[in-house]
């Protein structure tokens, strides 16, 4: 028996079609699923947010932002031409015309980088996957922080090794860390998004904010 369709989201959102790729940005992993519950969650608060998700790829939490009200902007890397290309796909089926798609590359001061205007929060949903990446990755939100020194990371992790962690690179780049518990976001539960989640997978959500050692 087949998949059946996926349904829209009740925000409206359409899920843009999985396909198989050597690429795992291609694919709606269990942590996008989670952030877009903590977006869902506070929604009230999106209208009029800037938003900038990084390694969008699907997009599904910039996408569901955008439906929200935030005005919103996906990123990628700018060498994956084809991510970014999926990054417009997902707002050409939700209909979301005026959602910029930029190329940024982790660690790296482009101009696309310097364009772009202050956020008011920041969307990574499992960016945390390669520990060589991790402090390229710090160093384009440090950056980003400098231009709005409120802005918020709101990040999915997804726990893969206990040799793996981030406290000591947070501390190197002044920044702070909160985890919110799952269940305080309805986030605990088996069926979120009609994925058996978290049952077998560790997911933390982390908001991360600069620090106050300036």
């Amino acid at each position: 028996m087949g998949p059946s369709a996926p349904r829209p989201h009740a925000s409206g959102w359409r899920p843009e079609p999985q396909v198989l790729h050597p690429h795992y940005g291609m694919y709606i992993w269990p942590c996008a699923v989670v952030l877009a519950q903590y977006l869902w969650f506070h929604r009230r608060d999106l209208p009029g947010k800037a938003v900038l998700e990084i390694g969008a790829g699907v997009s599904l939490p910039g996408i569901l932002a955008a439906k929200c009200g935030a005005e919103v902007i996906l990123s990628d890397s700018s060498e994956l031409p084809h991510c970014l290309e999926i990054c417009r796909q997902s707002c050409q089926m939700n209909n979301l015309p005026q959602v910029d798609v930029v190329g940024l590359t982790w660690g790296h001061l482009s101009q696309d980088l310097l364009a772009l205007p202050p956020q008011d929060i920041i969307l990574a949903s499992d960016v945390f996957f390669e520990p060589e990446d991790f402090e390229d990755i710090l160093s384009t939100v440090y950056f980003l922080m400098q231009k709005n020194p409120n802005v918020q990371l709101w990040s999915t992790y997804q726990v893969r090794s206990a040799d793996w962690s981030l406290e000591a690179l947070l501390y190197k780049w002044d920044m702070n860390c909160v985890h919110i518990p799952l269940e305080t976001f309805d986030a605990d539960k088996e069926d979120i998004a009609e994925s058996a989640l978290p049952g077998r997978h560790t997911i933390e959500m982390l908001v991360i904010s600069l620090g106050k050692g300036l």
